[in-house]
């Protein structure tokens, strides 16, 4: 709830009651309304959650293990905030005409609603998205003095993938690196930045466009997301339809589960772009922002995620990439040569990130999320808000340790998921030996090649459902 503003009682399933309280929420609203908290439901946005209300960085704990220090900084980056993608404008566009043709009532006053949007925006990077590189690239700065700060090597690779929005994330996470290398210097133009441009590399970043056989028996197939489909016509979808439907005076037949989520994604753009409380959000409550967070984790859990192996196996080469780098600095300092490539920093999407953390074995669930267990998995951990918000990152830091007690654990790991220590898989420690690691992983690092995974069979089968 909004400084200074009366609680209002939530709806459930109301009629005339629930329009008239929207109508009256609608008049009242002149302009729009800094959103100077998140509303309830920014915890339910999934992958277009802002970061900010997922992360929440505070200050940074001691980032070296006791005796180390860091070696070199390899990080996966997803862009930052930006704007609808012009397919999800004209879907947004379609329900304001929809809500337009509903006569007087609570629809047609929530159409008046300025739609903010135009084609051309197209997933554009928003200001916004640029302060969340920015502040990214500050706040590790700080946390890495040695790798990242004014006393650091000064080299930093940038890889990206060829969409602009990544490209310019790229751009303005160098900005802010080069501040903090330079404290209090004017800062130059953008070719005489001493990071250079960021390498163009889709097939490290949007290896999925790559993959013959994700595109084909997943991307393609109209079948692979019979969860999501059957979801969306299930008791959970159908109730919160009637009940938007209901408080907007509308015939329920007239919406759908598509008009609903473009409903709540209009309430998430909002409030990640405009920084707006939008009226968008009035019509949702916390149930059916679950639903509806339910919604789209099934979209990437069986796009993205576990649901079909492939998903997964296609990111390994971008896995074998990280640990080829991390191998080469070792290399280097055991033949006490300078290291090339002391910070990687990588920036893509949501399906780079969600595939690699999936071939890593997180956040997995005991049984797989379905259009039927919507209520077994309230507490799964596939959540993809909080995994792939806005500006989410996943950072491998690799560490010298001068004085190890034990051989071979001279060189050590530490994974940040979104600024915080990460678990590994076969460990409760948030550090580890790099041998231990790679020994973890050995298979895929020894036996998952793309170019094989992603060969389609020969003979004709559906996708390999897990």
């Amino acid at each position: 709830m909004l400084p200074g503003r009366r609680r209002r009682p939530r709806r459930r399933g109301l009629g005339l009651p629930g329009a008239a309280l929207l109508l009256a929420w609608l008049a009242a609203l002149a302009l729009a309304e800094p959103a100077a908290r998140a509303p309830a439901l920014s915890a339910f946005f999934g992958t277009k959650s802002r970061y900010e209300d997922v992360a929440r960085p505070g200050p940074a704990a001691p980032a070296a293990p006791g005796g180390c220090a860091p070696l070199q900084l390899v990080a996966l980056v997803r862009h930052g905030t930006r704007y609808p993608t012009a397919k999800q404008v004209r879907r947004l566009r379609a329900l304001r005409g929809l809500l337009q043709r509903a006569g007087p009532g609570p629809a047609a006053a929530l159409a008046r609603w300025p739609l903010a949007y135009e084609d051309w925006v197209d997933g554009q990077l928003v200001d916004k998205g640029r302060r969340d590189m920015r502040r990214l690239a500050a706040r590790l700065a700080r946390r890495f003095p040695a790798l990242l700060g004014p006393g650091g090597p000064g080299r930093a690779r940038l890889v990206s993938s060829s969409k602009p929005r990544c490209l310019d994330s790229a751009a303005a996470f160098a900005r802010g690196l080069w501040a903090q290398r330079h404290p209090g210097r004017p800062e130059p133009a953008a070719a005489d930045m001493e990071f250079g441009p960021p390498k163009i590399n889709d097939k490290l970043m949007r290896f999925f466009d790559h993959c013959e056989k994700f595109l084909v028996e997943v991307e393609k197939n109209d079948s692979a997301l019979y969860h999501v489909e059957a979801f969306k016509n299930g008791p959970e979808m159908q109730k919160t339809i009637k009940k938007v439907a209901d408080i907007l005076q509308v015939p329920a037949s007239d919406l759908n589960a598509d008009l609903i989520q473009v409903a709540f994604f209009s309430c998430s753009f909002d409030l990640a772009i405009r920084d707006i409380h939008s009226p968008w959000c009035e019509i949702f409550d916390t149930e059916d922002a679950k639903v509806l967070e339910y919604l789209n984790d099934l979209k990437q859990y069986w796009k993205r995620g576990y649901g079909y192996a492939i998903n997964s196996r296609s990111s390994c080469s971008l896995f074998q990439d990280i640990f080829h780098h991390m191998d080469e600095a070792i290399e280097q300092r055991q033949r006490s040569q300078p290291i090339s490539s002391p910070v990687i920093f990588h920036f893509g999407h949501a399906e780079t990130l969600l595939p690699l953390l999936s071939l890593m074995d997180y956040f997995k669930d005991k049984e797989s999320l379905t259009a039927y267990n919507y209520k077994e998995q309230m507490h799964r951990q596939f959540r993809s808000g909080r995994i792939v918000p806005y500006a989410a990152n996943l950072i491998f830091v690799l560490y010298h340790c001068e004085h190890a007690e034990v051989p071979g654990r001279e060189y050590q790991v530490q994974l940040l998921l979104n600024e915080e220590p990460l678990p590994f898989v076969h460990s409760p420690d948030t550090v580890t030996s790099y041998q231990e690691l790679k020994d973890h992983y050995k298979d895929i690092l020894q036996s998952c090649h793309a170019d094989q995974e992603c060969v389609l069979p020969n003979i004709n089968i559906t996708s390999d459902e897990l």
